[in-house]
């Protein structure tokens, strides 16, 4: 039986669980509310850790697809690089996230990932997930759950591009951030961008002055305060407002 392999791996459970209750796995492991046998299993699966420095890269478009990974910390940028040599930015991602779904159907990586800060992933090798997936049913619906919430979040990227002025953009990315800073215990009013302005401006489709005209109109307005990359949103429904009647999240 697959299940009783599985179980004959000689693992710490409560090592692992102490780890994953502070760590981006646990959006994989926790909240199913596996037992310590399922736990053991998928401990041995997404145990390796990768260490990522600044401007380091993940994985690079058009290579072969194999493995998840779980941020464990840190963050990163995807993007893709356009024909005139111009670098799109597709996303960005902290911890608590997975990078690689964009390649499962074609098995080949659509996009560059690159950490924005020294990072650390946890490496998942998608045939063993698809494997433990027979001993652990509740895993597989967690992360179908999982690639739905990404695909719902692209539509919100396309509404945003497609129906807001360069103002309402910024406001909602900025809400998102803070909505996903505050997911993960951190202020939802007081936190550092690791991204730059420019790259701010590749994902939301707005030139470099265009984004910094925005944060100056929002800092005038007392809205928020800029001190280089760190964020102080003073007033959360003001900055609400600012993005009219649209709901899409970024």
């Amino acid at each position: 039986m697959l299940q009783e392999s599985f179980l004959s791996i000689n693992f710490d459970v409560a090592q692992f669980r102490s780890s994953c209750a502070t760590c981006s796995l646990r959006e994989l492991c926790l909240p199913v509310g596996l037992n310590d046998q399922e736990v053991s299993i998928l401990g041995e699966v997404v145990s390796h850790k990768k260490k990522i420095r600044r401007g380091g890269f993940l994985y690079r478009a058009s290579t072969n697809f194999q493995t998840l990974y779980a941020i464990k910390s840190g963050f990163f940028k995807t993007c893709i690089l356009e024909e005139d040599g111009r670098q799109q930015v597709t996303g960005f991602h902290m911890t608590g996230e997975l990078l690689g779904l964009d390649a499962i159907s074609s098995d080949v990586h659509t996009c560059d990932a690159i950490a924005l800060e020294n990072s650390e992933v946890c490496e998942i090798p998608f045939a063993k997930l698809e494997e433990i997936s027979l001993a652990i049913p509740s895993l597989m619906r967690h992360f179908h759950k999982i690639m739905s919430r990404e695909i719902v979040r692209d539509h919100g990227v396309m509404l945003l591009l497609g129906s807001m002025k360069a103002e309402e953009r910024l406001a909602s990315f900025l809400l998102n951030m803070s909505r996903r800073f505050a997911i993960r215990g951190y202020s939802e009013t007081s936190f550092n961008l690791r991204m730059t302005r420019e790259e701010i401006g590749s994902y939301l489709g707005l030139k470099l002055e265009t984004v910094s005209r925005a944060f100056s109109k929002l800092q005038h307005e007392s809205v928020i305060s800029v001190n280089n990359k760190h964020i102080q949103i003073h007033d959360l429904e003001r900055l609400k407002l600012k993005m009219g009647n649209s709901t899409c999240a970024t």
